[in-house]
Parts: C-alpha cells; sequence; structure tokens
C-alpha cells in the first residue's frame, strides 16, 4: 500500500507541472540528469508521463540514481520526427516512448531494431545506444499481460478472433502467433488492408490457421470460446458503432478492447449483455510502459507495474 501511495503522492505534483514541450524546447535542451520521453502528434493526451514519473519515485526511495530520471512528453510533427530522433540522441535521452503516428514511420530511422519487433513492423521504445537509437516493441507483451491480468486468459492455446488490420492489430497478431494461439481469424472492413496484413504474417504463422474475413460476412466456423480482441478506433466516440456484433459470434470466452478512454465501449456492453467478460486497454497501457522502463532501466516490469497502474487511475480518474 506504501508504494502505491507514493507513487499518487507524486503523480498529483506530476500532473500540474507536466508541460507539452515541442521541438524547440529539445533543441535548447540542457537539463542535467536521465531523460526519458514520449512523443506523439497529438500528445497532450498522454498519460505515460504520470505513470513514469510516479513509479521513478518510488523507485528512486530505494535506489539514488532514480532521483534524477525524468520522463517528459513531446509534441512532434511526423514531418519533424527524424530532426527529434536525432537532437534526442544528442542530448543523451536515455529512452523515448513512441505513440501514434510515429511507431511506423520510426522503424526505418533507427540504427537496429530488436528481433522480436521485426515482424511487427513498428516500434514504440528507443533505447540510447552509442551508434544511434535500438527499437523494440513492447505492445505486445503490455497486450499479453494485460489479458493475463485482467481477464485471465492465455494468448498461448487460445483461438483468437481479432478486429482490426492496422497498427495495432499487427503488433497484436504478431504476439498471437509468437505465443503460438490455436488459431487467428481478423475482422476488418476494408479488404485492401486485410490482404496486407495477411501477407505479412504469412511467414511467421507456422503451423497456426489464419485467415480474414468482413465483419458483415462472418464465417459460420468461427470458434466459440474465442478471445476477441479489438484493435480497431471504433468506441473512442460514444457515437461510434461497436466494430462488430458480438451476437453474431459464437460465445466468445472473453473480449479485450485496446482502447482505455472511454473505459466503457460499445463492444464492452455488448460483452456485459453476453455475460461475457471483458476488459478495457489501461492494463496494456501499463503494461507496455513498464516494459518499456525495464528495457531503460533494467528493473523487472513486474517491480513497476503497480505502481505505474495506481498512477494511470488516478490520471483516468480512479
Amino acid at each position: 500500500m506504501e508504494r502505491a501511495a507514493v507513487s499518487i503522492e507524486n503523480l498529483k505534483s506530476n500532473i500540474e507541472n507536466q508541460e507539452v514541450l515541442t521541438l524547440a524546447d529539445l533543441a535548447s535542451w540542457s537539463r542535467p540528469g536521465t531523460s526519458l520521453a514520449v512523443l506523439g502528434h497529438p500528445i497532450k493526451h498522454s498519460i505515460s508521463p504520470a505513470m513514469h514519473n510516479a513509479a521513478l519515485a518510488v523507485l528512486a526511495r530505494d535506489d539514488a540514481r532514480f532521483a534524477a530520471w525524468r520522463y517528459f512528453r513531446f509534441e512532434v510533427h511526423p514531418d519533424d520526427l527524424p530532426r527529434a530522433l536525432e537532437l534526442l540522441h544528442e542530448r543523451k535521452f536515455r529512452g523515448v516512448n513512441l505513440t501514434v503516428p510515429h511507431k511506423i514511420i520510426a522503424f526505418d530511422r533507427v540504427a537496429e531494431v530488436d528481433p522480436a519487433a521485426q515482424p511487427v513492423g513498428a516500434v514504440n521504445t528507443l533505447l540510447w545506444t552509442e551508434r544511434g537509437w535500438r527499437g523494440h516493441n513492447t505492445d505486445g507483451y503490455g497486450l499479453a499481460a494485460a489479458m493475463k491480468e485482467t481477464l485471465g486468459r492465455d494468448l498461448s492455446g487460445a483461438h483468437v478472433i481479432l478486429l482490426g488490420a492496422g497498427g495495432a492489430a499487427r503488433g497484436a497478431a504478431v504476439e498471437c502467433l509468437q505465443r503460438g494461439c490455436a488459431s487467428l481469424s481478423i475482422a476488418n472492413r476494408t479488404r485492401e488492408n486485410l490482404d496486407a496484413l495477411l501477407a505479412v504474417l504469412a511467414p511467421i504463422a507456422g503451423g497456426v490457421p489464419v485467415r480474414g474475413f468482413s465483419p458483415s460476412g462472418l464465417p459460420q466456423d468461427l470458434p466459440a470460446g474465442s478471445l476477441v480482441i479489438n484493435a480497431t478506433s471504433a468506441g473512442l466516440k460514444s457515437s461510434d458503432p461497436a466494430p462488430i456484433d458480438l451476437t453474431a459470434l459464437p460465445r466468445p470466452a472473453a473480449v479485450f478492447d485496446m482502447i482505455y478512454n472511454p473505459p466503457v465501449t460499445p463492444l464492452l456492453r455488448s460483452a456485459a449483455k453476453l455475460s461475457a467478460p471483458g476488459a478495457n486497454g489501461l492494463a496494456m497501457l501499463v503494461h507496455q510502459g513498464a516494459k518499456a522502463l525495464e528495457i531503460w532501466s533494467g528493473v523487472p516490469a513486474g517491480r513497476t507495474a503497480p505502481d505505474m497502474a495506481a498512477a494511470a487511475r488516478a490520471a483516468m480518474g480512479g
């Protein structure tokens, strides 16, 4: 309890004082200590600084070196990303998180990509090295850890119905295959995007059956007891329809929506009506963040995740 309380105490100060910085701020950067950052466009909504700074405050109680670590957010237009990465490396930022729309753009602009991130084609975590940035992707880890924590479900051996064919879906699909799911069925409205994703997945599918379909034309043989994962943006707005009609599917074992704000989406409301377990994406955000901090600091993700989770809940209003 004390660890979470310390996190929340520091969180209040962090939220009040956290600025949205720009490329101009980076150009004149001279802060001592170890700096971390998240880049996005837009970035004002990000609660990553609150999560990371709360966790760092707790770590600093036992290890003085973390007292000089701080995490900042930068609004960076996609056109300015190459220059931003160059400046961040020159200023020796220890690590960088990337969010929309930078994950895919940065993939070809780093010196090295972690082998596990290669099939994803996107990086969300960068580690400073002498020769340049080393790119990682912690989203898949975050998804798997969140599914286990919130729903008690493992991707390994599970039949998965994945909604979407964009960047988030690609990371989820790769994670499902790498963890040995029983089958992977991907629903997407745009056939061209769906076919492109299926082509990427084919070389890494191994013996796992992978197929695609339209949400309006459901296959008759979808397996019952599947894990349904939403990797689309449908649900960000209150007026959005659910990305798929859950009542038309064989009864799912559980439903996971990567969206965390709003905390209850149309898809999760549908799951509740079916009495199917459901969870939003806040835990995924927490676990991918904790894994990123592990890459930068060496501190196991399991140690910082509880403090990040407390901070994330507070930042979201409880």
